[in-house]
């Protein structure tokens, strides 16, 4: 397939530049039956009576980090987009004229008090590894007391970031730093919802994966099958799994909340369907063709054209349906994005 395949036309004022207040009061676009598209429209306190006794959802609790950073060589300025840990203060980034840095460079990000100095190891095309010196203090809290909250580009670029952002932008569930992006499907829970969740029977658990920055790039290929997706690292324990698996055993359905805990789980399970123990990188590409092994639905927000995510959506319920969808989201004043309505997509 190509990529252009994905591609619809999305006016800009469909794109949400804040979150709704209170978060659980964001629209819900049901999608159900693969090939089929039944659409209704819903809010998220409606989700308990979507959804069926003995169903479980899928949380991530990965935590944004203030991840990007700004410096000064010469006369240029570094920006600098964390993007994937490789050791405690070893990071890999995006990085705004590299061109400029050479390996050996040390580039002074600290401000003030905060001593936060990164040293170039290695350039690839592909980006930036920084080994970073604290003076000894946490490599979180030095990047909490200069770093910036990593909106996406189509937030940042048209109304910049501020103090709102920095709880916006996490969800409920955050616990453990290192995403550079927030599962954004998780934005919408709220402890009301999760009261009426529980009434209904409906199961809860979690999962971590740290979302990285590629989750905004753009696909440049144009055929799918030469995308190279970005590695990204998560974790599932055993205990989690097998009450997953025991879940499904019972007939109930495993429903991600988000594409992020989605991923983690499809590349936790073998292709018998059993979900295990992992811990590690995945670079898993999901798109049209893909064989479904672990899970049985998803919640999660309007996608941007052309991406990988919209690709993931498609392989869930069909390319035709999910452009219905989102024609129908479109026309009928749905938000889209990180900060938009979500979908629940029922195959």
């Amino acid at each position: 397939m190509l990529v252009s395949d994905f591609d619809f036309d999305l006016p800009p004022e469909c794109i949400a530049l804040r979150p709704v207040n209170p978060r659980d009061a964001a629209r819900l676009l049901c999608v159900s039956g693969r090939d089929a598209g039944v659409l209704g429209d819903h809010g998220f306190l409606d989700l308990p009576r979507l959804l069926r006794a003995g169903d479980v959802l899928v949380v991530n609790d990965t935590r944004v980090i203030p991840a990007q950073l700004f410096a000064r060589k010469g006369d240029a300025t570094i920006g600098v987009t964390l993007h994937k840990r490789e050791a405690a203060n070893r990071w890999w980034s995006f990085v705004k004229n590299a061109r400029r840095l050479r390996d050996g460079d040390v580039i002074d990000f600290g401000q003030g008090s905060v001593v936060l100095a990164g040293t170039v190891i290695e350039k690839t095309g592909d980006g930036v590894l920084w080994q970073f010196d604290t003076d000894g203090a946490p490599l979180e809290t030095a990047l909490h007391g200069v770093g910036q909250m990593p909106l996406p580009p189509y937030i940042a670029r048209r109304r910049g970031i501020d103090a709102a952002d920095l709880t916006d932008y996490q969800t409920l569930h955050a616990a453990k730093d290192g995403a550079v992006a927030a599962p954004t499907a998780g934005l919408h829970f709220t402890p009301r919802l999760w009261d009426a969740l529980a009434a209904a029977g409906v199961g809860r658990e979690t999962v971590t994966l740290h979302v990285g920055a590629g989750t905004f790039l753009p696909v440049k290929a144009e055929r799918l099958a030469d995308h190279q997706m970005h590695a990204e690292w998560g974790s599932i324990d055993a205990a989690t799994a097998a009450r997953l698996n025991a879940a499904r055993a019972a007939g109930g359905r495993v429903i991600p909340v988000g594409t992020t805990s989605l991923r983690l789980l499809e590349s936790a399970a073998g292709d018998d369907g059993v979900i295990r123990a992992f811990t590690g990188d995945t670079a898993i590409f999901i798109h049209p063709g893909y064989r479904w092994r672990a899970v049985d639905g998803l919640v999660t927000n309007f996608h941007l054209p052309k991406s990988t995510l919209f690709m993931l959506v498609s392989a869930m319920m069909g390319l035709e349906v999910m452009r219905n969808a989102y024609a129908h989201a479109i026309a009928s004043g749905y938000r889209f994005y990180s900060y938009g309505d979500g979908s629940l997509l029922l195959p």
